[in-house]
């Protein structure tokens, strides 16, 4: 038997990442930890010090798990990877009108990435570059009426 968890992604700066999330796309956080640096190091296959804390942020059942790590060098610089590039690609996210939060984006940190904006759906990123593709409800009502879940 097994069942999701969680998602997990490196952030910068964890307040701001924390208000891009949670007022922009109304994430709630559930909890924070600041686990122990030799065990985290091993499990993430780093070298101590971390000074890592973990914020649990939840939205319509996911999970987005924002780690931070304080310890000096320990954040990797942000590289932009293609969609098709092996692994996780984006977020994907619903929204009621996707100018709207456009719109907002940038005061939030973020930056939207224009050249994408076909109307129906637009891609975003996060402070730190993670992409998000923004969806208008409508999409998201029309796959739950169709029984999608």
């Amino acid at each position: 038997m097994s069942a999701f968890n969680h998602v997990g992604q490196c952030v910068t700066d964890l307040e701001r990442s924390k208000r891009f999330y949670c007022e922009l796309f109304g994430f709630t956080v559930e909890r924070e930890i600041n686990p122990p640096d030799e065990s985290s190091a091993q499990l993430m296959g780093l070298t101590p010090p971390l000074a890592m804390t973990a914020a649990y942020l939840v939205r319509d059942g996911l999970v987005l798990e924002l780690l931070h790590y304080a310890a000096a060098g320990q954040t990797q610089p942000f590289r932009a990877r293609t969609m098709n590039e092996p692994g996780l690609t984006h977020l994907s996210v619903s929204v009621d009108d996707i100018d709207e939060v456009c719109a907002r984006v940038a005061e939030y940190g973020g930056e939207v990435v224009a050249a994408t904006h076909i109307g129906a759906a637009v891609f975003v990123r996060d402070p730190d570059g993670q992409l998000l593709e923004l969806l208008p409800m409508a999409y998201r009502r029309h796959l739950d009426s169709q029984g999608y879940h």
